[in-house]
């Protein structure tokens, strides 16, 4: 069974920006039922973010909610945390300024209710070298605070920059039968080489299998 900071997870894990991020997001009812159903099944490491949503409605107060309410699986999830960007926007800053503000948020809002796994910016930020970046992040790993670092979108070079400093506990990346990059870039090879385990996202092109297989299904009645 696959690992992530010596903790089991299922094969296929889960992602909530769904559930905060889009103009009309479902109820907090909805989402709780979705969130249930996902650990149920076996996929119990969950992946959120600070940028899902606004600063004052996003993936860790849902979490909040889910975990006040549900407190007794708050030790069977395995939680990563993208973050990493300027408050509010979209723009990386990999700073130890902001990284600290991003994390002490995001450690704020959680509010004990349950422990972040792993912590990820969401993408380089170009302005500050990676190893600098993960220093600060590491800081936190040490104090207890946070179980360990992810990386999200990043090419074998900063993978190794990045391992070099602190150990990675996981890459998240696009991966699916659209998206075979890593397959040639050196990042698959990379993480094999490294012993860092890949978070495929959008594994289903983004919902286009699905939409393909919802189709077929209605043609066929």
């Amino acid at each position: 069974m696959p690992e992530l900071v010596g903790k089991s997870v299922g094969p296929v894990g889960y992602g909530l920006m769904g559930l905060t991020w889009r103009q009309n997001p479902p109820s907090q009812e909805q989402s709780f039922e979705a969130m249930r159903t996902a650990l149920s099944l076996g996929a119990n490491n969950w992946n959120g973010g600070e940028l899902y949503g606004s600063p004052e409605r996003n993936s860790l107060h849902l979490l909040n909610e889910y975990f006040t309410k549900y407190p007794g699986d708050a030790d069977k999830v395995v939680l990563s945390i993208k973050g990493g960007l300027k408050k509010g926007g979209m723009k990386p800053d990999g700073s130890r300024e902001n990284v600290r503000r991003s994390i002490d948020e995001c450690l704020k809002v959680l509010d004990g209710k349950k422990s972040l796994d792993l912590f990820e910016c969401a993408r380089v930020d170009l302005a500050t070298p990676i190893e600098d970046t993960i220093a600060y992040i590491a800081e936190y790993v040490k104090e207890g605070k946070l179980g360990g670092i992810s990386l999200s979108e990043v090419g074998a070079k900063s993978i190794r920059k990045a391992h070099a400093v602190h150990p990675i506990s996981a890459v998240e990346v696009e991966f699916s039968l659209w998206a075979t990059e890593i397959l040639e870039n050196g990042v698959a090879s990379t993480c094999a080489e490294l012993g860092i385990p890949i978070i495929a996202y959008s594994p289903l092109g983004r919902g286009f299998l699905v939409s393909i297989l919802t189709s077929h299904s209605l043609n066929a009645r």
